[in-house]
């Protein structure tokens, strides 16, 4: 699919004078972004807002399958929240397929800290559309 075709993203849209600018790669089974929370992404003082820390594992999840090929959409999302996401830390986001079932990919994704940590999980179902 051409990369053209979503330039507003919110996550991964380079027209998007707000988004979040998000870079991928794809390392073994994983597909990973790096990103930097600044005060404008916080909730609560120094903590990344939960909306934000809920895109970045929605994107990489639906992004990965959409990588691949195929327009794809998130079904359905679960997050966790393990501890407190900090502003100002270059955070990696790292999803992966763990089944698929048709057009439903089953996915796992987490939010890690410089040192392992990790602060986010999530889950989704992310549902292929006819073209």
């Amino acid at each position: 699919m051409s990369e053209e075709r979503n330039e507003w993203c919110f996550a991964c849209g380079r027209h998007n004078p707000i988004g979040l600018k998000l870079n991928f790669r794809e390392m073994e089974d994983r597909y990973v972004s790096t990103f930097t929370a600044g005060p404008e992404h916080q909730g609560y003082d120094g903590i990344v807002h939960g909306g934000i820390v809920s895109t970045l594992l929605d994107e990489i999840t639906a992004r990965y399958i959409y990588a691949k090929g195929y327009n794809a959409v998130t079904a359905r999302l679960e997050v966790r929240f393990r501890q407190p996401t900090p502003v100002g830390q270059e955070l990696t986001v790292a999803g992966r397929v763990v089944g698929q079932r048709g057009k439903l990919y089953e996915m796992q994704a987490d939010i890690r800290l410089p040192d392992g940590t990790v602060t986010a999980e999530g889950k989704a179902t992310v549902m292929i559309l006819e073209d």
